[in-house]
């Protein structure tokens, strides 16, 4: 069961209990747009459903409410951001308008981030830069629920990339993606429906194949893209690494299995190395490279290409990264966002919670 509520009633509701918890005004909006980007992309699994979930990590200590974040190493195109234990949907777009404005000078940005949490989907941020005629890059590493190719041990977060990139009449080329077989946020919605998890997205605690959507809950792991090394799991493994060394080797965060858990319950790791959790942000002006018009022409005449290509089947038709989000959220704001009985009950009860009116 679920039922529909208007985005303009949950940007409400999601803004009060930001503002109880103790952000301020602009940190309150700041982080209930980038959190409800995800609904209206079709990204359930990280918009309003984890909404209770920053809220115990509030309450554990972990989130810093009003932190002060500061630029703590910089050059003329990089800087390294401490979000001082903030909400990473604060701390992310702070670290991305600074990429944007040292592009904007110097024609490319490089913004590495510790200290911070959980920053929400990516292209949230890699998309602001489409409005100042850059390509957007960001990533973040997370919790490691993911073993590595050949190991039943958890090292890896499912640590996502996306990179935004600019085009003219066509609608821009977006591609957000865990470098996971599926990302955690889709367990857990296949979880609240009581459904099975489609083979070779997670292992048991042994490195068996298993269809189990509480199989992490047991001692298993996500597996990496790829799912198996005779399907490449070894380069969805490759990236997830990547992800990981420059969201926090680079910036100081944890990084591999001491990376702070999303789940407040859960206890730190020892011997953390690192502050936090890291994030990687990259702009990129594209008259840095040649003029900005005909970049976009002739990324029109991919797009457009690429969109009318001959397909397998008369009813399937030919995606650009992007394209499927994009019409999701044409859907949701007209007709409203779909929320599971057992994410409207958490809901209910921040409500109880802060004496907030449910809408």
């Amino acid at each position: 069961m679920e039922r529909n509520f208007r985005i303009e009633a949950l940007q409400e509701f999601t803004r009060q209990v930001f503002l109880k918890i103790g952000c301020s005004e602009e940190d309150a909006s700041i982080a209930t747009n980038a959190l409800l980007s995800a609904d209206l992309r079709g990204i359930d699994s990280h918009g309003i459903a984890r909404l209770s979930g920053y809220v115990r990590l509030w309450e554990a200590g972990r989130i810093n409410s009003s932190p002060e974040i500061t630029i703590v190493h910089e050059t003329p195109s990089t800087a390294t951001v401490d979000g001082d234990r903030g909400l990473g949907l604060v701390v992310a777009p702070f670290a991305m308008q600074i990429a944007i404005e040292k592009a904007a000078r110097c024609g490319t940005g490089w913004v590495a981030v510790r200290n911070s949490n959980h920053f929400g989907i990516a292209a949230y941020h890699a998309m602001k830069a489409l409005e100042h005629d850059m390509i957007g890059i960001s990533m973040t590493n997370a919790s490691a629920l993911v073993a590595p190719t050949f190991s039943n041990e958890r090292m890896l977060g499912t640590n996502p990339i996306c990179v935004a990139i600019p085009s003219g009449i066509e609608p821009p080329f977006i591609a957000d993606m865990a470098t996971t077989t599926a990302a955690n946020g889709k367990l857990e919605i296949l979880q609240r429906k009581d459904l099975e998890a489609p083979v070779g997205w997670i292992q048991d605690e042994k490195g068996n194949d298993t269809r189990d959507a509480h199989a992490l809950k047991h001692g298993g792991a996500l597996l990496p893209l790829g799912s198996d090394r005779e399907h490449g799991s070894h380069k969805g493994y490759a990236l997830g690494a990547i992800v990981d060394i420059f969201s926090a080797v680079l910036s100081g965060a944890n990084y591999g299995p001491w990376v702070p858990p999303f789940p407040a319950y859960v206890p730190m790791p020892e011997g953390q190395p690192g502050q936090g959790l890291g994030h990687f942000f990259g702009a990129m002006r594209i008259d840095a490279f040649r003029p900005a018009d005909e970049f976009k022409q002739n990324m029109d005449k991919w797009l457009s290409r690429f969109r009318s290509a001959s397909t397998i089947e008369e009813t399937k038709k030919v995606l650009v990264p992007g394209d499927p989000e994009r019409e999701m959220e044409t859907e949701r704001r007209r007709q409203g966002i779909p929320v599971l009985a057992p994410v409207v009950e958490d809901l209910r009860k921040l409500a109880d919670k802060f004496s907030i009116v449910f809408p």
